[in-house]
């Protein structure tokens, strides 16, 4: 019998990414729609990790299901791991990604250190005990927006070794090199133990 496993996310970017990781057989993935979830879950916490554990542990409370979540972060290093916890939100608490980038684009001006990474957290909780996987990559800030693809950072992240953003790249593409994909293959190893 499938494991069901309720992702705890409203972002449907991030949902699709994860089924096209998680083509397991064993494990039927559930979005929050499929358990009747319709509220914006808090993500409070001060650092990524407790972010990602927040909305786990909420689901996990309040529906009794397994379930993991994830929060990710870009983390630039001349600008002192910022946007890092903040990312959604840079710009204000429209999460506008256009007004992100601006503003992220706006604060590197003249600084010639853009290397940044990408860091994903996903907390999974099973029969009431958490477990964290982590994903992380490596790469610099573009100078200008390159792409259409993706969401969030996408457009101006160019991972080390490639030529290309994020937003360049086919989701496939992505899905091979990505923080996500590597915290995800993390989680999965972890559940077909």
């Amino acid at each position: 019998m499938k494991k069901e496993l309720v992702f705890a996310t409203n972002n449907l970017n991030k949902l699709k990414e994860v089924q096209d990781l998680i083509s397991n057989k064993e494990i039927k993935l559930l979005s929050l729609v499929d358990i009747g979830c319709s509220e914006d879950i808090p993500e409070t916490a001060d650092t990524i990790a407790g972010n990602a554990f927040l909305k786990a542990e909420y689901i996990y409370q309040k529906y009794e299901l397994s379930c993991f979540a994830d929060d990710t972060g870009l983390e630039v290093e001349v600008l002192e791991g910022e946007p890092g916890v903040k990312s959604a939100r840079y710009a204000g608490e429209e999460k506008n990604n256009e007004e992100n980038i601006k503003l992220l684009l706006f604060n590197l001006e003249n600084k010639q250190n853009r290397r940044a990474q990408f860091k994903t957290v996903i907390s999974l909780i099973m029969e009431g005990v958490n477990y964290e996987f982590i994903g992380i990559i490596k790469g610099t800030i573009t100078e200008r927006k390159m792409g259409e693809k993706g969401f969030g950072y996408d457009a101006v992240f160019m991972p080390e070794g490639s030529e290309r953003t994020f937003a360049q790249m086919s989701l496939e593409e992505k899905n091979k090199i990505s923080h996500r994909a590597i915290a995800v293959s993390k989680l999965l190893e972890f559940l077909n133990k």
